[in-house]
């Protein structure tokens, strides 16, 4: 009898949604009146699961709702239905904008990082130097993260995520920002860290060679429903298709 594969993330009829305000005239409306907004279905009744050690690439045009499941899984966003399972797993979101106190010092926001992902002040103090070392940022490790640019943020955020591990790594874009010599560097290191057969990677890109190269399976996301699901070759080449008949 074959082995039984460990799933490690369980995503179950998933529903999604935002309040769309539409433009209104404040004069006329009053400040708590909201008779112009309606919901918006961002993830529609989505399911997958996933088994440890697979990397799973997520592709669709802007607005299909990838970085919003990201965040789902992330437990940023809550569901309005259905359910997600992460199995008892760590979980880290590597992600523009999301998970700095930006008031704070990249050296403060390392520390506060690695608390929310469940390690000790000592165990984060044994990294500290190789997470600082990696970002590349200098002096300013010590200035507020206000200060930062997105390629510098995106360094910072990126070298906390490689060096403190967890289970599950979610990644949304940051592999496409920052300088050449970065993208290059982060690149190889998200090569090496996935190549742990007991890590699991959901990654969110534009990037055909990305998702190409790095994932072993993509699911395909259209406004706001899996349009397909299979291994990365065949799904990334029908997104394309798709795409280009779109223009």
């Amino acid at each position: 009898m074959a082995k039984k594969e460990k799933i490690a993330i369980t995503v179950k009829n998933l529903n999604i949604f935002y309040k769309e305000i539409k433009r209104f005239s404040i004069a006329k409306s009053g400040l708590n009146n909201l008779v112009n907004a309606r919901n918006f279905h961002a993830v529609k009744n989505v399911s997958f699961e996933i088994p440890k050690g697979e990397i799973v690439g997520i592709c669709g045009k802007n607005g299909s709702g990838k970085s919003t499941l990201l965040r789902a899984i992330a437990g940023i966003f809550s569901a309005d239905s259905g359910e997600i399972d992460l199995h008892g797993n760590s979980i880290s979101l590597l992600s523009i904008g999301v998970g700095f106190q930006r008031k704070l010092s990249g050296y403060e926001n390392i520390f506060l990082s690695g608390l929310l992902l469940g390690y000790t002040e000592e165990e984060i103090k044994k990294r500290l130097d190789e997470i600082i070392e990696f970002s590349e940022l200098g002096d300013f490790i010590y200035k507020p993260v206000l200060s930062y640019s997105s390629g510098m943020y995106s360094k910072l955020a990126f070298s906390i995520t490689a060096i403190l591990e967890t289970d599950i790594m979610l990644i949304d874009e940051v592999l496409s920002v920052g300088d050449i010599h970065f993208r290059e560097k982060s690149y190889n290191k998200m090569k090496e860290l996935i190549n742990d057969e007991n890590r699991t990677v959901i990654i969110v890109s534009h990037s055909s060679k990305t998702l190409k190269s790095l994932c072993d399976r993509v699911i395909w996301l259209n406004e706001g429903e899996i349009k397909g699901d299979g291994p990365a070759q065949e799904v990334v080449d029908k997104y394309e298709e798709y795409m280009k008949n779109l223009d």
